[in-house]
């Protein structure tokens, strides 16, 4: 049976990483984006060059309509097969102190993050049940397990991420399908270009900012058979600053 990984926000940064090592381990590869188009067609091509096939979803993780029609539509056109391993990596920031921050900046980031997992996994849980085979691995972020000032948002996001996480492996894991989330702490992506890098560097005991192909190398451990006893799970990759 051909294999197939959906990635969400898979345009750039590490949702594109990790859909160019799951292309790399023999995965049809479901690349979801909202708006570049040139950057996801980059992706696309990537993931050919790798011997994978791939397809495009353009659609907003937080429209709860459409990540249900674009999902269904998938469905259709693949009769009898299924999406196996979802990776919800899908987030923005929009940093502020609480005590300035708009209503927009805290419900968009909690819609994409926190509402995109839901959205985008629900529809995959009863195949993954089904066939007694799904992995289900959430990014979510050192913020979420720490708690950063000017993140409120962004932390209550990734924290009710790996919450729903812990919740969603117990009540899956007999039917073969394991959650995990892989937490990050600072990584080489356009989400972290606006930060002083050599400051914060300083603060890792490594020394250097992480690199996405390194999360997207742990990433692919989860997905893999190797990584079936380990549920519930939330993994650090942060160089040591937590």
């Amino acid at each position: 049976m051909t294999r197939y990984a959906l990635v969400t926000g898979a345009s750039r940064g590490i949702g594109r990483a990790v859909a160019l090592k799951l292309a790399e381990e023999g995965y049809n590869l479901l690349i979801n984006y909202q708006s570049s188009d040139s950057a996801a067609g980059e992706t696309f091509r990537a993931v050919e060059e790798r011997g994978a096939a791939g397809e495009l979803l353009k659609f907003d993780v937080a429209d709860t309509a459409a990540a249900k029609s674009a999902l269904e539509d998938w469905a259709s056109r693949h009769e009898g097969e299924y999406i196996d391993v979802v990776v919800n990596n899908a987030g923005i920031r929009r940093d502020n102190l609480m005590v300035w921050m708009p209503d927009e900046d805290w419900t968009r980031v909690l819609d994409i993050s926190l509402g995109g997992f839901f959205n985008v996994t629900r529809p995959l849980l009863q195949p993954m049940l089904t066939h007694r085979h799904g992995r289900i691995i959430n990014i979510v972020s050192l913020s979420g397990l720490k708690g950063l000032p000017g993140q409120t948002n962004y932390s209550a996001a990734k924290g009710g991420v790996i919450a729903a996480t812990k919740a969603l492996a117990q009540e899956v894991a007999k039917r073969g399908v394991t959650v995990n989330a892989v937490a990050p702490g600072f990584i080489e992506t356009d989400m972290t270009a606006d930060l002083d890098r050599k400051t914060l560097a300083r603060q890792i005991p490594v020394g250097r900012f992480g690199k996405p192909e390194e999360v997207a190398d742990l990433v692919a451990f989860l997905a893999s058979d190797r990584a079936s006893y380990i549920t519930g799970e939330v993994i650090s990759i942060n160089g040591g600053i937590f």
